[in-house]
């Protein structure tokens, strides 16, 4: 990582919970997979953005690998990129068990990763972008689009909110309420956190953002509890 601007946005702050505690990061695989299969969503992300066995692909926010370890086998080479040492240090321990050897490991983020390699063909960013204020968030996708080889793809997944209404304190409680039987407790309160000190943004907001950014939007699925999942190529 070069040095930043001292105006920069520090994304290596803790936004909400902290990644950089190891028992944060042990924690997190248990409770993540009560509620996701995370097979089954890398393998829909892989089949949705084209990725093939001579494809490079660039894991933003890799976390404890759950995407990048399992498109490990099917790509060429991926670089898993996360802020935090520990959740990086977590996932290059699963890689070697697993054998795996084409894992690039990067110690950066949306605004700091300089990707020194080929252009990639695709990237992958689950449930990152609303680590960032939304002026930040054109500059890091932005930085995505560089990144990319022309026609690349990008598969979002992330909290995005519709315009406030007077039904939304409502849904908001549901969301918090249904991550508790999803999950425990502990993930209930990682919503109220998310909810309360993160910066998920409007539809409308995030959709600007990403076509301003130089993509295309070829697909937007708003699930329920807020869950979205943008499919875009660069333009």
């Amino acid at each position: 990582m070069k040095p930043a601007p001292i105006w920069q946005y520090n994304e290596m702050k803790p936004c909400g919970v902290d990644y950089t505690d190891v028992e944060e990061v042990a924690a997190y695989d248990t409770m993540h997979r009560k509620f996701r299969d995370y097979t089954k969503s890398s393998e829909e992300i892989i089949r949705t953005l084209g990725i093939g066995s001579e494809s490079i692909v660039i894991d933003m926010g890799a976390g404890t690998g759950a995407f990048a370890l399992h498109a490990s086998k099917r790509c060429r080479t991926i670089y898993a990129v996360d802020i935090s040492a520990p959740m990086l240090e977590y996932c290059r321990q699963q890689a070697e068990m697993q054998g795996l050897s084409n894992i690039v490991f990067c110690q950066g983020g949306l605004l700091t990763y300089e990707h020194v390699g080929e252009p990639a063909d695709a990237i992958v960013c689950v449930a990152v972008l609303h680590h960032l204020p939304d002026f930040w968030k054109m500059v890091a996708l932005k930085r995505c689009h560089a990144m990319l080889k022309p026609g690349g793809r990008l598969g979002l997944f992330d909290i995005v909110f519709p315009p406030w209404d007077e039904n939304s304190e409502a849904k908001i409680d549901n969301l918090i309420k249904a991550c508790g039987v999803m999950a425990d407790a502990r993930l209930a309160q990682e919503a109220v956190i998310h909810v309360r000190d993160e910066f998920s943004t409007y539809d409308w907001i995030m959709e600007g953002v990403i076509k301003r950014s130089g993509f295309r939007i070829d697909a937007a699925e708003y699930g329920d509890g807020f869950q979205t999942t943008y499919i875009c190529t660069r333009e």
